[in-house]
């Protein structure tokens, strides 16, 4: 494994680094993070928005790609892993790396609690200086809820959803039961 020091680096720096590593980093300003590893939880809820929203854009024009890919926030200069996103049509590359993607349209985070303030604000914040970007989901791991966060021009409209309710993403045209992102083969992720 790499040894990153916290001093400041280039980002074809933090690309070497990033493509030559076992451990995810994300580039923050000139700042490479290590990312922390997740709970089970949180994979499963991954797991399970990936497979349902895969399932529901099956046969249109949209890709859904896991936290292996990269986005790139250039007006933000950040580089993070998003747990999902959604592109509509081909994957734009990042000119300086081929290994992040500059324009998803859905972005989903599952909340953890070492990740819940930064995907709330400072990461939120980054994402919203993407113009492809159209909705943004926070996925709760301690609760059956999930926040919804719309573009409507320049202002960002939030939706709740909780137990028994459907999940309304307008931007794809899909709509998912919050009970079943919930349960997978196993059983409940959360009670």
């Amino acid at each position: 494994m790499v040894d990153v020091a916290r001093k400041p680096a280039t980002y074809a720096e933090y690309v070497a680094i990033a493509n030559d590593s076992t451990v995810k980093y994300e580039y923050v300003a000139g700042e490479i993070v290590a990312m922390a590893g997740g709970t089970i939880a949180h994979a499963r809820l991954i797991s399970r928005m990936t497979s349902a929203l895969d399932h529901a854009l099956e046969g249109k024009r949209y890709l859904v790609l896991p936290s292996d890919m990269r986005v790139t926030i250039r007006a933000a200069d950040r580089t993070t892993y998003p747990d999902l996103f959604v592109v509509c049509g081909q994957p734009e590359q990042d000119a300086n790396d081929d290994h992040a993607v500059v324009n998803p349209m859905v972005i989903v985070e599952v909340l953890s609690d070492s990740s819940n303030d930064s995907d709330r604000t400072d990461k939120f914040a980054a994402y919203r200086r993407l113009g492809s970007l159209r909705e943004y989901v926070l996925v709760s791991q301690r609760e059956r809820r999930i926040e919804t966060y719309r573009r409507d021009g320049r202002r960002w409209l939030l939706d709740e959803y909780g137990p028994g309710e459907r999940l309304q993403l307008e931007s794809i045209a899909v709509e998912l039961a919050v009970n079943d992102v919930y349960v997978d083969r196993v059983g409940p992720i959360i009670a």
